[in-house]
């Protein structure tokens, strides 16, 4: 199999499993700290065997400084993960994974702040075509779902959740010589010292098959998902990484309609296709107005 066709499959099926994950949250009837907790112990077992299996283990990788870089991006990817695990149950699995793709223009924002980078008339087009898809999101007010501040909750944690991430995203920009699983490694790790003192120990034998969805949260969504996707970001091109990667929120959508009989309205529909494609543009560098132009390869 050529490497590219390897890494394409890899890829998909990564975002496949990302897709899943709320279902599992859902299922294992724990809160969201418990959760996050959990899959970064089962996720921290995995990723320790893949860094023995890579030979990445080793101090001489890592300095103190960029230790604690790994270890600020850490708290920052956990707040991520317990807000939008508490966003599911507010305003629904599939209003708050598609909200939560507002993430690029959160990095955005944060490399105009901190990096210099210049703010094009295209990206400021983008953000305005998803704020108002955001708008019409928060508008519909959960059709059923989740009604009134409690719908509203679910979609602020959700853009909280981006927050979040995009801070974790622009401080792993800074450690780009560092190995991809090492830094997973200590953020897992980071994610069950911080998060332990929040646990409820005791509720999960409580709930039935609870042990089993969390074990799949950490092995599956945790370490088989980013072994995955860091092996496929190695093989394909960037734009199919970008491409590929909207097969997240659909899948999310998916289950969310047909596990939990959550299919969204008309106006939810228009907001997150407006989120998507503002998503997508900002990603592949679209200008608005015309095609985007065609790569010839």
């Amino acid at each position: 199999m050529k490497s590219q066709t390897r890494g394409t499959l890899e890829l998909i099926s990564a975002m496949v499993i990302s897709g899943t994950v709320g279902w599992f949250v859902i299922m294992s009837g724990q809160g969201p700290e418990a959760v996050v907790f959990w899959r970064c112990l089962f996720g921290a077992m995995a990723m320790l065997v893949t860094c023995l299996v890579l030979g990445v283990l080793r101090r001489s990788l890592i300095t103190a400084r960029q230790f604690i870089l790994v270890c600020l991006g850490g708290v920052a990817l956990i707040l991520n993960w317990v807000l939008l695990f508490s966003a599911y149950k507010h305003s629904s699995i599939a209003i708050a994974t598609v909200v939560y793709h507002v993430q690029p223009f959160m990095l955005v924002g944060l490399g105009v702040l901190f990096f210099a980078e210049r703010l094009s008339a295209a990206k400021v087009g983008w953000l305005l075509l998803a704020f108002a898809g955001l708008m019409l999101i928060v508008s519909a007010k959960g059709s059923g779902q989740a009604t009134g501040a409690d719908y509203v909750l679910g979609v602020c944690l959700a853009l909280a959740s981006a927050f979040f991430y995009a801070v974790a995203a622009a401080i792993t920009k800074r450690l780009k010589d560092l190995p991809a699983h090492l830094i997973v490694l200590i953020q897992m790790v980071v994610g069950v010292l911080v998060l332990a003192p929040f646990v409820d120990f005791s509720r999960v034998d409580t709930a039935e098959g609870a042990w089993t969805y969390l074990i799949i949260i950490g092995l599956v969504h945790t370490g088989l998902m980013s072994t995955l996707l860091y092996s496929a970001i190695q093989k394909i091109p960037t734009a199919l990484v970008g491409a590929l990667s909207f097969i997240y929120p659909i899948v999310a959508i998916l289950v969310d309609w047909v596990a939990f009989a959550h299919p969204l309205s008309a106006l939810q529909v228009l907001g997150a296709s407006a989120i998507l494609l503002a998503a997508a543009g900002m990603n592949f560098g679209w200008s608005l107005g015309r095609a985007p132009r065609q790569e010839v390869t």
